[in-house]
């Protein structure tokens, strides 16, 4: 099996050659995806089971504030809140990330102390992209240079949906290239495509395979600042794009849904998703991750019934 992209050479070579490549991908089946989300929605996940999903999604969560009210008072109680999800039950897992706004970097790296859990950054003038080049690779060189581990990037959604597929695969290029460090090593790379603006699937599917070709580490689905964000069937779909690009060229890139999954319900029925899409080897927070806040409090709720037998009281889990 290659395990290069050796293969796609020629698909970046120009616009023209790009775009062919992508309208030449197979058209998707609206109706059969919505249909396969559903149906594996249904699955029923219990007892040991449950507790073994509940503590593998804790530990996939990129626990995240991305407000502008954050103040580093809160970045450090969300930190805090990362590496002990649960004070009164140590052996709960840590989540898997802090995400957070450029400026407040620094501050959650200081605050997680070394701790296992990275720092995320948004980057690229989050959540619209609206702003030149320069400005988005200052933004992300300001956000690694500051200590973040992963940078969140969003697309420019306009440039893709008028077509210029080349520019939006040169942008991610450029920002993987900003996310290196000056001693070689490199902050991981998350590609936000904001699916609910994308307005198709055939959109969703092209936006990944640039992504993949471009060098993301992660795909994303959203910012979780529009009207629709992570559903399963979009999910479905960017966990059918990467199964398939490690098929043809041996190269393994993560998942991201965000915004919208708040129970442990949710989560199970991503993490079923996952499981029987992609994989088990997707089934980590190498390669899989939950974008969100109050998904976890659900998920410490529930981890706290399946070990005592009951629910606890409104105050049980802090709010976020």
């Amino acid at each position: 099996m290659p395990t290069t992209l050796t293969a796609f050479a020629d698909v970046t070579t120009s616009d023209s050659a790009l775009r062919r490549f992508l309208h030449g991908l197979p058209g998707v089946d609206a109706v059969g995806l919505e249909a396969r989300a559903a149906s594996l929605g249904t699955r029923s996940i219990k007892t040991t089971a449950k507790a073994y999903a509940i503590d593998l999604a804790i530990s996939m969560i990129d626990l995240t504030t991305l407000e502008g009210a954050d103040t580093p008072g809160k970045v450090r109680s969300l930190a805090a809140k990362a590496v002990h999800p649960d004070p009164l039950d140590r052996k709960t897992p840590m989540t898997a990330a802090v995400c957070v706004y450029p400026d407040m970097v620094a501050t959650a790296k200081a605050a997680l102390n070394g701790a296992d859990v990275k720092v995320a950054s948004v980057a690229t003038a989050f959540p619209a992209g609206r702003a030149a080049l320069p400005v988005k690779l200052a933004d992300t060189r300001d956000a690694v240079a500051a200590g973040a581990d992963e940078i969140d990037m969003v697309i420019d959604r306009g440039a893709f949906l008028a077509g210029r597929y080349l520019e939006t695969y040169e942008l991610i290029k450029a920002v993987k290239e900003a996310c290196v460090r000056p001693d070689g090593t490199a902050a991981r790379l998350k590609v936000i495509f904001e699916t609910g603006e994308l307005s198709t699937y055939d959109n969703i599917r092209r936006a990944s395979w640039i992504g993949m070709l471009a060098g993301a580490d992660f795909i994303k689905t959203s910012t979780g600042k529009v009207g629709v964000n992570a559903t399963p069937a979009n999910t479905l779909l960017m966990l059918e794009a990467v199964r398939d690009f490690k098929a043809q060229t041996g190269i393994q890139i993560g998942v991201k849904p965000a915004g919208g999954i708040r129970t442990t319900k949710d989560a199970i029925k991503f993490l079923v998703l996952v499981n029987e899409t992609a994989g088990e080897d997707w089934l980590t927070n190498e390669w899989f991750r939950f974008g969100a806040s109050s998904l976890l409090n659900d998920l410490l709720m529930q981890r706290q019934k399946l070990s005592t037998g009951r629910y606890s009281g409104p105050d049980y889990v802090t709010v976020d």
